[in-house]
């Protein structure tokens, strides 16, 4: 386990290297779920983003929150912007989860054809709303598990990159992947608008090595998201503090500084206890920059 930084750790300059929160960290969860939109808590999340130290939001579109999610109106667009100028804190990230809710897989034609135009709609927002990248993920119910799904995946992004390109929005896949397999998946797609969104926990959990990830993905390397989980033979699925898990944290920064990442860290860790959000983020923070 590796808990501490090592002296041989290679370190990334501070100040190249934003860092963030996943919607919904810094508040209690919601109706049980472990992440979602904080539909009755949003707006006093920029407040607790600044006191916990951090630059900016992933911002969240799921099902849960649809109806109560500000970007999808002019009212709550002009609240957002105005909490965003208040507190300095930027949003240069949209996390689609509500394709984990309608995944672009294993659905009707019909299905996917409404599908399609939301991942549209949503490139549109992302420009709006400051997010140069938008997360897709292909994880849990909306893993990628045959041939077919992955032609049917390369089909949707052909078709939906100009259109993210248009907009100056990456689109960043979150899948399971091996490194051989994702980076065989990649090479399919040659679009510099298409990268990978790379999780610590995740990682960690299937036992995989962060310099062979990022060895196989090169530039293709978009964004990261940063938790901790064990290493499991059923794939680490416990989410757990910062240095309390199977995440290699030397590797995982001295890898990233050999790619010269500046993409920006997002914060997606365990929850805290109910009411202590913005103390706990401050520790995992604190954490991280050790290896700054």
């Amino acid at each position: 386990m590796h808990n501490h930084k090592s002296d041989m750790a290679v370190r990334v300059p501070a100040s190249q290297l934003k860092f963030g929160v996943m919607q919904g960290r810094l508040s209690p969860p919601e109706d049980g779920r472990f992440q979602s939109f904080p539909r009755h808590s949003w707006r006093e999340e920029f407040a607790r983003a600044r006191a916990a130290g951090l630059d900016y939001i992933e911002w969240i579109h799921d099902a849960y929150g649809y109806t109560a999610n500000p970007i999808f109106t002019a009212e709550g667009l002009a609240e957002f912007d105005a909490l965003k100028r208040e507190h300095s804190i930027a949003t240069p990230a949209l996390c689609g989860d509500w394709f984990m809710d309608f995944p672009l897989i294993r659905c009707t034609p019909e299905e996917l054809a409404q599908r399609e135009q939301h991942l549209y709609q949503l490139i549109s927002i992302a420009a709006r709303i400051g997010a140069w990248r938008m997360v897709l993920p292909f994880v849990d119910q909306s893993r990628i598990t045959a041939e077919t799904e992955k032609q049917q995946v390369i089909d949707v992004l052909n078709r939906a990159l100009p259109i993210a390109q248009q907009h100056n929005v990456e689109l960043h896949l979150e899948a399971d992947f091996n490194p051989a397999d994702f980076a065989a998946f990649l090479d399919r797609i040659p679009h510099p608008f298409l990268k990978v969104n790379w999780d610590s926990g995740n990682s960690s959990g299937l036992g995989y090595i962060p310099h062979e990830e990022f060895a196989a993905y090169g530039d293709r390397l978009g964004s990261v998201h940063i938790k901790d989980r064990y290493k499991k033979p059923e794939g680490g699925v416990e989410t757990r503090p910062l240095g309390h898990g199977s995440a290699d944290f030397d590797d995982v920064f001295a890898s990233l500084r050999s790619l010269n990442y500046t993409g920006g860290l997002t914060l997606q860790v365990a929850r805290a206890e109910p009411g202590n959000e913005v103390n706990f983020i401050k520790s995992q923070l604190h954490f991280l920059k050790q290896y700054c």
